[in-house]
């Protein structure tokens, strides 16, 4: 057994062939060099397209390490509940509490590629980040949600005005809650925003802190079951409902690793199919991970209906249609062109996935991906933010 330190600052005991997660230190470092990247105007810089380096062979793969973020074991335990986990690399996960520091750290080098909502590769390419978008899956967003505590006399949003309402910032919540206010004819202005944690989110809305919460399933789900909480509003038909595998340009452009996105990617898109066939056998599996209760991991996956879609031009217009949503909002500092934030190198291989189904059997030599269990209790979503 070994002990580790999260990218939350906590212990966590972990056992496993070969663990390692990404420490404080390395995800202050991240930060930095995020902010250091970023342009004084607040516009993001176009990235130099991508050269596509020769793919390795499995062989060659067995010498390769692929540090991927993840989300409170959300993509950990999905691979392995759909039977995808074995792989011939080794995975180096790093937990991280939302997709921001994720993709800091993905500009930092210190992963190569992670899984996050819609909101925070904007962040990132309004910053002139070295990363790419290069899968995605898409829901109907219902678990996306802004949640008034029990007793709230609340009705609509506009009953918010003045009012506190926490949210991460610069996650998929931060998006929606920016969507719903412009939806209503507010601005960011008719409320006071606290930029938390998701479960300092939690714990504000618990103590009555704050009068609403912007978050994603799971939490949706917990704050409801044990809260007591209300959903105000959720994001079908407002927010697109989008998730995307982002890789570090570095990474892609090594052949090693580029090869072990393609084959990442490829597996996450059929246990996303898995786990959408399969909801309780999935909820199970993500209770057992995260320690979050059954019956909240289940209400979480009969609420999703996530899927794997190829990143099409459609799914870049609603992208860029929520960039110049934050840039109106001067969430971000000026709007940028989405597209060049995206690399769809992978579409062909991604397109046969989806067309085979979550019975697609995966090519695989050996496994050498970390077995491993965080015991804190801060667990995040299924969902990502």
């Amino acid at each position: 057994m070994t002990e580790t330190v999260d990218t939350n600052g906590r212990v966590s005991a972990l056992t496993g062939r070969r663990v390692s997660l990404i420490g404080v230190a390395l995800a202050a470092a991240a930060a930095t060099v995020l902010g250091a990247c970023a342009p004084s105007t607040g516009g993001g810089s176009a990235p130099v397209a991508a050269t596509v380096p020769a793919t390795v062979s499995a062989d060659q793969l067995t010498a390769t390490t692929l540090k991927v973020g993840d989300q409170k074991a959300g993509l950990k335990a999905l691979l392995q509940a759909a039977g995808q986990d074995e792989t011939a690399y080794d995975i180096q996960w790093s937990t991280f509490t939302s997709g921001p520091p994720l993709l800091e750290a993905a500009a930092a080098g210190a992963i190569d590629v992670g899984g996050v909502g819609n909101t925070p590769p904007i962040f990132a390419g309004a910053a002139g980040s070295p990363i790419a978008a290069v899968s995605a899956s898409r829901d109907d967003a219902r678990g996306d949600a802004i949640l008034v505590a029990k007793g709230s006399t609340a009705t609509s949003l506009p009953d918010l005005k003045g009012r506190r309402v926490a949210v991460a910032k610069g996650s998929s919540a931060h998006g929606h809650l920016v969507l719903q206010l412009r939806k209503a004819g507010l601005t960011t202005s008719d409320v006071q925003i606290a930029f938390v944690a998701p479960s300092d989110g939690y714990a504000a809305l618990a103590a009555g802190r704050v009068d609403a919460w912007a978050v994603w399933d799971p939490y949706t789900a917990q704050a409801e079951q044990e809260l007591g909480a209300r959903i105000l509003v959720d994001g079908h038909g407002v927010a697109n409902g989008l998730s995307f595998q982002v890789a570090s340009r570095a990474a892609l452009a090594d052949g090693a690793k580029n090869t072990a996105i393609e084959d990442l990617v490829q597996r996450t898109a059929r246990a996303r199919l898995w786990a959408k066939a399969h909801p309780q056998e999935w909820a199970k599996v993500y209770a057992d991970e995260t320690g979050l209760p059954y019956e909240v991991s289940l209400a979480s996956a009969k609420r999703s209906d996530d899927e794997p879609i190829t990143i099409s031009d459609e799914v870049v217009a609603a992208e860029q249609a929520l960039v110049d949503a934050l840039a109106s909002e001067k969430v971000i500092p000026t709007a940028f062109t989405f597209a060049d934030y995206v690399d769809r190198r992978f579409e062909a291989p991604l397109e046969a996935v989806i067309k085979a189904g979550a019975t697609n059997a995966p090519v695989t030599t050996d496994s050498h991906t970390t077995d491993s269990h965080t015991t804190n209790s801060d667990t995040t979503g299924s969902q990502e933010g």
